[in-house]
């Protein structure tokens, strides 16, 4: 078999290929993803929100998130072009502990992890980082202020979550969508920084 030299075409198509990578956006129950992901995916996202039921009421605690009617069930999915050549897949997962099983088949493949929390709940933030760091997915906080929450430094949240000094942390509004693509941009500067 003879080979030919290589057309523009073939150098085209080989310099400008896009990479495709997915992202999950997990935090506990009421944190916000669903909200991050609708602000940050350019087509209409997918949702699997359903209503809560009264039967939930005793399983969910509503403490501090007092309006929440719908709940994720499965997942949510969106999509971000950040440039030519890198297109992330984002990937929200369920908050409540009764859908972790959900959350083995959705690291697969997964490059790292935004982990949205709280400022009020922080607590509630420990098994999502104990399941992220179980899985072995690098990832980036970003603290998610919603209205009149308390602003702390970024010394006090690396203490009360136990985080190492290179885990970044970063604030946003998950309804903005120029504080949330901060928040993304963070955590993909912080995996090609691991990656290099």
């Amino acid at each position: 078999m003879v080979s030919r030299p290589a057309s523009d075409e073939d150098v085209y198509l080989r310099n400008n290929v896009q990479i495709a990578a997915k992202i999950l956006v997990v935090g506990h129950f009421a944190v916000g993803k669903t909200t991050f992901i609708g602000t940050m995916s350019e087509i209409p996202p997918l949702r699997t929100e359903e209503t809560m039921t009264q039967a939930a009421a005793h399983i969910d605690d509503l403490r501090g998130v007092q309006g929440k009617t719908t709940t994720t069930v499965a997942m949510d999915f969106g999509r971000l072009t950040l440039s030519d050549r890198l297109v992330l897949y984002l990937f929200g997962t369920p908050g409540q502990q009764r859908f972790v099983q959900v959350w083995e088949d959705m690291t697969r493949g997964a490059l790292g992890a935004l982990v949205l929390v709280d400022p009020e709940r922080l607590k509630e933030s420990f098994d999502v980082i104990d399941l992220v760091e179980q899985y072995g997915l690098p990832y980036a906080i970003s603290v998610n202020h919603f209205d009149g929450t308390p602003v702390r430094s970024d010394d006090e949240l690396r203490e009360a979550l136990d985080l190492l000094p290179e885990t970044p942390v970063v604030t946003c509004d998950a309804r903005d969508e120029k504080s949330s693509a901060n928040a993304l941009i963070t955590l993909v500067r912080y995996l090609q920084d691991r990656a290099r």
